[in-house]
């Protein structure tokens, strides 16, 4: 869009120039006439040929001037009414973009409020009920000592109690970020790691934390943890690596402002970028960054690892 509108002011200028020239030469052409006294010479000129009716020459050139003069204001004038439309145009566009992006952020606000009422539920009450059903077959199976067919029915009770608690449990963790809500996204992220570390043992996962983010609000604070724990879900669907590292660090932009820089790379075995991307967990990622006005680039190639690289501002409305 800004190539054309540069294209239209281009044309805008081009036409004002042709109309400026047109009129310097007329001036010019006038003034000679007057110096030279060019209209008498050239009915003296002319009047030998007075069946060729040259003598209405001066009036036909007045007439082509008159005309280049006309196309010249039309062509100015088109040029200007086109850049003023592509201006609006864009304006309209740039307005839509920011409509679209507080939307989206709307939508994540939405999804994790959501994500986090549905964690406090499944933990105080599901979680309370299971635990008061364990206790009951507990008590079923000290009590059924000596019917051995009871108690395996209630230490199978047990087994399956707890199955179901630690599915609840991962549920809760993926729903809500561990200690996120009491101990801040630094120790969300470590803890996140280390269940990383846990889950690829064949990678070694380096993290590195420089900065000052107690103050991080959640909403910048969720999309951080979001986006370290995509890229290493990524990873280990994916990059087959054994070594991972994660830099995470506060700087200064060029606006004097505060920023998070975050690099996220593994020497897997990489991906093709030109190839179309299928999946959705980074291109969610990438609106997450792009609504609060923040930036997210992907860089890799056949056999030479992968990297995520973003900038997050601290702070501002998404733009």
């Amino acid at each position: 869009m800004n190539i054309t509108v540069g294209e239209d002011a281009s044309r805008k200028i081009s036409a004002r120039r042709d109309i400026v020239l047109m009129v310097i030469v007329a001036i010019i052409a006038w003034f000679v006439c007057a110096k030279f006294n060019l209209s008498e010479a050239l009915l003296n000129w002319t009047r030998p040929f007075e069946r060729l009716q040259l003598d209405e020459l001066p009036a036909v050139l007045l007439v082509i001037a008159i005309s280049l003069i006309w196309f010249s204001s039309r062509r100015y004038f088109e040029a200007n009414r086109q850049l003023r439309l592509r201006r609006a145009v864009e304006a309209r566009l740039a307005e839509a973009l920011v409509d679209n992006q507080r939307l989206a952020q709307q939508y994540v606000d939405i999804q994790e409020y959501e994500r986090k009422a549905l964690a406090r539920d499944l933990h105080d009450e599901l979680g309370q009920y299971l635990n008061a059903i364990k206790l009951d077959a507990v008590s079923i199976r000290e009590a059924m000592t000596s019917h051995p067919g009871l108690h395996d029915v209630a230490r199978a009770m047990i087994a399956n109690i707890d199955r179901v608690y630690d599915v609840v449990t991962g549920l809760i963790r993926q729903l809500r970020p561990v200690g996120f809500d009491d101990l801040g996204v630094t120790a969300a992220l470590e803890h996140c790691v280390n269940e990383w570390r846990s889950r690829l043992p064949s990678a070694t996962i380096e993290l590195s934390i420089t900065g000052d983010f107690p103050t991080l609000d959640e909403t910048r604070g969720l999309v951080l943890y979001r986006l370290v724990q995509e890229a290493l879900t990524n990873i280990a669907r994916h990059s087959q690596a054994t070594k991972v590292e994660i830099r995470i660090a506060s700087a200064r932009t060029a606006d004097f402002g505060q920023s998070i820089e975050i690099l996220i790379a593994d020497n897997g075995c990489g991906a093709d970028m030109k190839a179309p991307r299928t999946g959705l967990g980074l291109i969610g990622m990438r609106e997450r960054v792009s609504a609060l006005g923040g930036s997210i680039t992907l860089a890799s190639e056949r056999g030479g690892g992968f990297k995520v690289m973003s900038s997050l501002p601290v702070t501002g409305k998404p733009s």
